[in-house]
This record gives structure tokens, sequence and C-alpha cells, in this order.
């Protein structure tokens, strides 16, 4: 049996290893797009700050992991699916059958209609060659515009302004991660990085990014508002799946590659997981993108075990889980943090001191979160909304003070066992 896997983010490599330790004769071949050794996008800040070299991003530290596993890795852009024959054409003129094939390609950054995004004072903030091209460029006092204040910009943030650059943020919603924070939350975090020393305007856009004439540096125009001068910028502005190569595949996409429960996609004996899935969302109970690190995990984990042909695989769904470290303040949102029609919600509001609970309900059940500046039984409410607590007379409690979340787990708990 040959499995092939397209994708060495942490989707294809949980997912390689899953399959060899429940089947030690199998092949497994790893496809990766980039010269570089399995390794964790979300490391990459961490590089950039100094704190760990590039070794340090790699999924796995042991030089030969792969080797031992005898797993082999090819590196080389995938082109082309062929379904009917159930092979894979590589860009390096290589192909390679398979028997089962899971796809976790993961995504790419979104690259905005905008005139200069190609300058070479303009990059992205994804790969190792992207930090890499960061390092080498942004020092102390450097001039940074960084473009989109969403999850992946805020993680960026903290990391150039650990390098000592001048930061100015960017962000055409209004209010700093927009689609994990309501605007009380959103702006909390606005404050915070305004008081921390770096200039944020929302509500509006980068439109043109000019070199400047006889000097070096850039020329940001922003809709509405005075150019703004740079040496560099970062683009934040969203990822999408990478799907392109499955153009002409007789596999079902949407926003991403349809799968069912088991991880399967439209045609038999390929799977897909990560980023590039559309899957089962725990509580809306569509199907949709998460780009998540836990996501792909679970993704891999199952999809790996059906391919085997092992029962009882099945997803339950994904739950939409954020937290983020913006300059030392910890903000979280979980599942449907943005409540439901006839729902009820509560919060608890501090913005001197920085901190913020909302809770959202349907009938009951918590069926979402947000918190800022608040760390202590902050996993319960994840714990409340997996499990579909019916929280009873706890639910009051919590209206009347959403900090007792860990009592209504333990009360609740206790009645189930």
């Amino acid at each position: 049996m040959q499995h092939v896997i397209i994708g060495m983010g942490p989707a294809g490599v949980i997912a390689a290893e899953t399959i060899r330790k429940h089947d030690l004769q199998a092949k497994i071949i790893l496809i990766g797009a980039e010269p570089e050794p399995p390794y964790s996008r979300m490391a990459i800040p961490y590089l950039l700050m100094g704190n760990i070299a590039e070794s340090g991003t790699y999924l796995r530290k042991q030089a030969d992991h792969f080797k031992q596993s005898n797993i082999d890795l090819v590196y080389s852009q995938v082109q082309h699916l062929d379904s009917s024959n159930k092979r894979i054409y590589l860009k390096d003129g290589r192909s390679i059958s398979y028997d089962k094939c899971l796809i976790a390609s993961g995504s790419h950054p979104v690259r905005p209609p905008i005139s200069g995004m190609d300058l070479p004072a303009v990059t992205s903030c994804w790969t190792l060659e992207d930090a890499r091209k960061i390092r080498d460029t942004v020092q102390s006092g450097s001039k940074v515009i960084l473009m989109g204040a969403g999850f992946i910009g805020c993680i960026i943030l903290e990391a150039l302004v650990k390098r000592g650059a001048q930061l100015t943020v960017v962000e055409r919603g209004d209010r700093m991660v927009p689609r994990m924070m309501n605007k009380k939350a959103g702006n909390l975090i606005k404050q915070w990085c305004i008081e921390k020393g770096i200039e944020v305007k929302t509500s509006t856009q980068v439109e043109a990014i000019k070199p400047i004439k006889n000097q070096s540096g850039l020329s940001i125009q922003l809709a509405g508002q005075q150019p703004l001068c740079a040496d560099f910028l970062v683009a934040a502005t969203g990822v999408k799946p990478n799907i392109e190569f499955l153009k002409d595949s007789e596999i079902n996409i949407d926003q991403g590659i349809l799968i069912d429960r088991h991880m399967q996609t439209s045609v038999e004996h390929i799977y897909a997981a990560g980023d590039v899935a559309q899957g089962l969302d725990f509580s809306t109970g569509q199907y949709t993108v998460q780009a998540i690190q836990q996501t792909a995990a679970e993704h891999a984990k199952i999809a790996a075990k059906n391919m085997l042909g092992l029962s009882g695989a099945v997803h339950q769904g994904a739950i939409n889980m954020n937290v983020l470290d913006t300059l030392g303040l910890i903000s979280s949102s979980f599942g449907q943090w943005m409540g439901c029609e006839q729902g009820d919600a509560t919060e608890l509001y501090d913005p001197e001191h920085f901190k913020y609970l909302n809770l959202q309900f349907e009938d009951d059940v918590l069926i979402g979160a947000t918190s800022i500046g608040l760390t202590q039984h902050i996993g319960v409410l994840r714990g409340l909304i997996q499990n579909r607590t019916h929280l009873g007379q706890w639910k009051q409690r919590l209206m009347e003070n959403p900090t007792r979340m860990m009592e209504a787990w333990l009360a609740t708990h206790q009645v189930l066992n």
C-alpha cells in the first residue's frame, strides 16, 4: 500500500506518523513545495524575535527523524492530480502513483490587487524565505507598515516590535482582529497596542505602494488619508487554500476541498486535512475552512485512520478557537463568539484594566465566548461549549457574574457524573 501525502505542514506530518504507527510496512511519501524540512509557520515569529534558530521551527528536531520513520520526503510542487489513474504530477517532471492520497497542501497568503505589491521592500510573513527577508531588512528603528491586523497580523506584530521596528498597523476593519473579536474586544487590543507605542489605523486600507523618487523606502497611499513613508511593508491580509492544482480534477471544491466526516473527498481514496479542507463546524453544523493548527491536527489523525481502514474515526466537528498574545495581552475566542439569533449574552467590561469577558448562550447552553486579559479557567469555556453542557440554573448565575465559569463547570460536571 502506497500512501502519498501532499503537504509537509503539521497536518501532513501528523498523518504520515499516524499511518506509520499503525502500519509498519506501508510506503509513505510526503511531498513539500518548499525546499525546507517540515516546519511550523506558527514558529516564524519566534525566529524573527531571535528566540530560536531556523532549526527551532522544524516540526521534528531529530535530523534523521523521517528517515528513521521510513517516511520519504519529496521536494517539488504538485502541478496536477490525476484521480482516474491515481497519479500525481510534479513541477520537476516526475510523477508518483498512490493507493491512498491525502491532500494537506495548506494555504497561501492573499495578495491584494494593489499596485506596488511586487516591490522588493514588500513581503508577506508566511514562509521561512519571507522570514529571512524580514530578518535581513528590518532592524532597530526601521519604519514598517503592517497591512492587516487579523490573527496572523497580530502574531507578526509582536515579532516586528521586538525587532525594534517603528510600527504602523493598517486595518480595513473597524477594529483589530475583526474575525475573532467583537468591537469592544478588538478596540481594547487596539488601545493596548497604541499604549505600547504602535500607531494603529483602522477603518482604512492601503490603496497603492510606490517607491520614493531618488530615495530608499516606500510611500504608502491610504484611503482618505495622507500617505505614509516606510522602509518596509509586511502584508498580512489573510490566506486561501492551496487548491490550484486541483482545477481540472473531479474533486468537489467550494471555499476549500469539501470533505465528509471521515475526511474523504468526493473521490474515493482521496482525503483532505488542514487549511485546505472544508469540514464540519461543530457550532453551526455548516462546512467551513478553519485555518487553525489544532483543527489540522484533528483532521490529520482522522484522515490517516480512515486511509488505513480503521473503524470509528469520525470527525465531530471543529470548534472555532483562537488564542492570541499581543505584546503580553492575552485574548481568546471560542465557538460562536458572535452569538446567535434569539440568544442571550452577558459581559464583563473593564477597559481601564484591559479586561473583558463575553458569554453567548442559546437556551441554557454556552455556545461562544470572548475574553481579554483573563487567563485563569478560560479553558473551561471551551469545555462547556464542546460538551454542549446544559447549565440549568447556572446559566442565570453566569449571566449575573460570567467569571464563575469554573464553578459552573464543577457543578454541571458533578451532576453529569
